[in-house]
């Protein structure tokens, strides 16, 4: 099980290279200055500079954001969420967002633009990145392979599997893949993840 996480573990300074609405900038006023070219959509109502490089960190923060206060803690991006966080996939139109059993969807049944998974996590399955409770990638790829159709879920992995700094390995994704418990699709998903040892 993972370990309850406190509000100040997840708690960010401001990122300056960040506009979302606030006392400075409404929304209406964050959309001018993008049509303007001022600045660059993100995330939900997040805008970034242009020239800024898009950092995980970046990114998580603007999907943090779309996420309520009282639910931050209790959820945990995942899936094609993570990989996009991770700058492996593209954007998500909705959140795909991982409940701990402990926590019970219900308790978080109201986000909005979200989609949520009941499912159990390990203390090594999450990570946190500006703000947000994140899937380790090696989590996030067995995920994909596991619940994300082959279409799909082959580009993200092959994108999470060439990222150096993720250190994930095929054979230590395979392996993680096998080990899932019971779950539907595992027989699909190391169809998928053959796949990938072919270059095209």
């Amino acid at each position: 099980m993972v370990p309850p996480v406190t509000a100040p573990q997840l708690q960010e300074p401001v990122l300056a290279e960040l506009y979302a609405p606030s006392r400075i900038f409404t929304w209406p006023e964050l959309q001018g200055m993008a049509q303007d070219g001022i600045l660059l959509p993100l995330y939900g109502r997040s805008y970034a500079s242009p020239g800024v490089a898009v950092t995980p960190r970046l990114r998580a923060r603007a999907a943090a954001l779309t996420v309520p206060d009282r639910m931050r803690t209790k959820v945990v991006a995942g899936r094609l969420t993570a990989a996009w966080i991770y700058g492996c996939a593209s954007p998500p139109e909705r959140l795909s967002l991982l409940v701990d059993a402990k926590h019970r969807i219900s308790s978080v049944r109201s986000a909005r633009g979200c989609n949520l998974h009941e499912v159990r996590l390990g203390q090594l399955d999450v990570v946190s990145v500006g703000g947000m409770l994140v899937s380790s990638p090696l989590r996030t790829a067995a995920d994909i392979a596991l619940h994300v159709e082959p279409d799909q879920a082959v580009p993200a992995l092959r994108r999470l599997l060439d990222d150096p700094d993720l250190g994930i390995r095929l054979r230590l994704l395979t392996l993680a893949v096998e080990a899932a418990p019971r779950v539907p699709h595992k027989k699909r998903a190391l169809a998928t993840l053959a796949r990938l040892v072919s270059p095209n």
